[in-house]
C-alpha cells in the first residue's frame, strides 16, 4: 500500500538547507494500524504530509496503491488525496457555518457523488460514529469528542485506501481521548488502515506497530507487543 524509498525533504530557508526528513525508507501493509511518534521538530509532521500527498519530497520515491505520487502535478495529488485518504486533524478542521451532515457530505460533493447516493453514505458515517442523532448540529453545539467523531466520520465516509490521524487527541481532555482511540481501534478491526501522527507514547501503543522517528530519521520500526 504505501512504499517510501529513501525520502529526503529539504526546505530552503534564505541561504541555508533545513533537513525535515533524511534517507527515510518504510512500507505500510493494507489493514496495518502503525502509529508514527516523535518530538517536536522530528520530522513526524513532514513525513506525514508526504503520506497524505500533501506535499512532495525533494529525493526519493513513494508509491501509494503501486501508483508512484512522488512527482505528480498538484491536481493530481488532490484527486489522490480526496480518493484515497481519509484525514483526521488535530483540530478537527470542520467548516463552522455547516452541519455535521453537511461537514460530513462535502468530500462526496467534491466526488461527484449524485445527492441521494451522498445522503445514504454520509448518514452511514455518522451512524457508525455514533452521531446519527446529531448530524444537523454544527460544530459550535457539538463537544470536542463529538466534533472529533464528525471528522472522523468524514474521513471515513469516501471509502478511503487510509486514515490519516494526525495528534486526534490533541485537543481533547483523557476521556474524550480514550473513546477516539476505542473508535479508530474499532474501525481498525473493520478493516481500515490507519496510520496515526503522535508525540504521545501512551497513544502511539494503541496501535500494532509504531515507528519512532527522530531529527528526520527513523530509529525504530518495531511491534507493539501484548
Amino acid at each position: 500500500m504505501i512504499e517510501i524509498k529513501n525520502m529526503s525533504k529539504i526546505y530552503r530557508i534564505g541561504d541555508v538547507e533545513v533537513t525535515a526528513l533524511n534517507n527515510v525508507s518504510l512500507n505500510i501493509k493494507q489493514y496495518e494500524y502503525v502509529s508514527i511518534i516523535g518530538p517536536s521538530g522530528s520530522g513526524k509532521s513532514t513525513l506525514m504530509n508526504m503520506i497524505g500527498c500533501l506535499d512532495i519530497p525533494t529525493k526519493g520515491e513513494y508509491r501509494l496503491d503501486g501508483v508512484e505520487v512522488s512527482r505528480l502535478k498538484d491536481e493530481k495529488l488532490a484527486e489522490i488525496r480526496n480518493r484515497k485518504i481519509g484525514f483526521i486533524f488535530q483540530g478537527f478542521n470542520l467548516l463552522q457555518k455547516l452541519s455535521a451532515f453537511e461537514n460530513v457530505e462535502l468530500p462526496l460533493i467534491y466526488q461527484g457523488l449524485h445527492s441521494r447516493e451522498r445522503n445514504d453514505k454520509s448518514i452511514e458515517a455518522l451512524r457508525l460514529v455514533g452521531l446519527e442523532d446529531r448530524m444537523r448540529h454544527r460544530p459550535a453545539e457539538l463537544s470536542g469528542g463529538q466534533q472529533q467523531r464528525v471528522a472522523i466520520a468524514r474521513a471515513l465516509v469516501g471509502n478511503p485506501s487510509i486514515i490519516l490521524a494526525d495528534e486526534p487527541t490533541g485537543n481533547l481532555d483523557s476521556k474524550s481521548g480514550k473513546e477516539i482511540i476505542n473508535l479508530l481501534k474499532e474501525l481498525h478491526r473493520k478493516g481500515s488502515t490507519i496510520v496515526l501522527i503522535t508525540h504521545d507514547h501512551e497513544v502511539a501503543v494503541q496501535a500494532e506497530r509504531i515507528i519512532h522517528i527522530q531529527d528526520g530519521e527513523i530509529l525504530e520500526d518495531k511491534a507493539v507487543v501484548g
